[in-house]
């Protein structure tokens, strides 16, 4: 960094200040806490956070110097469930990330699920299952979401990160009302319960293959998962 850009040491020492302003804060709100997820404590941490975050840029950009704790970071954390205690309804939000590792395969599988279909009659159309995004809409029209995620292997995908989100609802929504946008205006505060899978939680927890973040029930998740050595049950051609 130029001299020019580096932060003044006034700088450097308000930011101190705003991190033992915020410290004050956040013990305060823990002493006066009314619950184990009281809003005022996850608020005050928030603020708590930000100021250790820009107090170390600062220190380390004037200075060449870090703090010496991390705070951890909370833009993917959740803040405390304040939705209602018994929820009338609730929405399942799913997303499961692939690559596409074998596109060949994929093709293949897709022409088959059309072969098995159609045959050579109306309505086969070998430009379809012919691409990549055709036979990946042949396969995602075919099979249900759970089966693929079971045998991804088989259609020539690989699996990346997933989440399932339980979010409560006062009241179911009525027919069609969010099909145009299925995943915008999630309250973050009705979350009921989360689970994620994703290979960096391999990385952070080496051998002991737990890690709280990933919620209680995040095995049920895992078992989707295929064996290397796993022998792939034959693609039903007569679905």
């Amino acid at each position: 960094m130029s001299d020019a850009a580096q932060p003044t040491a006034a700088e450097v020492r308000a930011a101190a200040e705003a991190v033992k302003t915020a410290l004050d804060r956040h013990l305060a709100a823990v002493e006066r806490r009314s619950g184990e997820d009281d809003p005022a404590v996850y608020e005050a941490f928030n603020q708590l956070a930000a100021a250790a975050e820009v107090y170390d840029e600062l220190l380390y950009d004037r200075y060449d110097e870090v703090t010496p704790f991390e705070i951890p970071g909370t833009e993917d954390s959740l803040p405390p469930y304040a939705g209602p205690e018994e929820p009338n309804a609730i929405s399942v939000l799913i997303r499961r990330d692939y690559a596409v590792a074998e596109p060949q395969r994929l093709l293949a599988q897709a022409e088959r699920v059309e072969a098995a279909e159609y045959g050579d009659g109306p309505g086969a159309d070998p430009d379809v299952a012919g691409t990549v995004h055709g036979a990946l809409g042949v396969l995602f029209g075919e099979f249900e979401p759970d089966e693929i995620a079971s045998r991804h292997k088989e259609f020539g995908l690989e699996e990346a990160d997933s989440t399932l989100w339980v979010t409560a609802a006062d009241e179911p929504a009525e027919p069609g009302e969010w099909l145009e946008a299925p995943f915008e205006g999630v309250d973050p505060q009705r979350v009921v319960c989360r689970f994620d899978v994703s290979a960096v939680f391999d990385d952070e927890d080496g051998d002991d293959g737990e890690d709280p973040a990933r919620g209680e029930d995040s095995d049920e998740l895992d078992e989707l998962d295929l064996d290397e050595d796993e022998d792939l049950e034959p693609l039903d051609a007569e679905r």
